[in-house]
């Protein structure tokens, strides 16, 4: 099973398309307004079984967007409970500080980046692992 997962926001949205064993195919970060056409150039290429939509900030305008797209594929909503957190230190794992900022605690510092392509990532990974638990 092959899945995608979106982490909707106002002017930005984290993608991801993950493998049922957790591998990430594809991650990034896209803009709102061009969602719709990022997520269907994803499904044409991955042929995901489902599309998995956070339920935060403009979710539901997200959910309209996606299924009027893609009405073939099946969308849920899905709990982004904490995932920001998890995305910040997934995010520092993948690409450790380097330079000075090695010494201080990823724990105090922000990525210089947006981490919502983390948090599609974390969506995904943990609806496989519910799934498949």
């Amino acid at each position: 099973m092959i899945v995608a997962a979106i982490d909707p926001g106002r002017e930005k949205c984290g993608v991801a398309v993950v493998a049922e064993n957790g591998d990430v195919l594809e991650q990034s970060v896209v803009a709102t307004e061009r969602l719709a056409d990022e997520m269907a150039a994803r499904v044409r290429r991955f042929s995901p079984e489902r599309i998995l939509l956070g339920n935060g900030t403009t979710s539901r305008a997200a959910e309209t967007a996606i299924r009027e797209a893609l009405p073939e594929i099946p969308v849920e909503i899905v709990d982004e409970y904490r995932t920001t957190d998890d995305a910040r230190r997934a995010y520092w794992k993948a690409h450790p500080p380097t330079g000075w900022r090695r010494f201080l605690p990823t724990g105090m510092q922000v990525p210089p980046v947006p981490v919502d392509d983390f948090v599609a990532v974390l969506l995904a990974q943990r609806y496989l692992t519910h799934r498949n638990a």
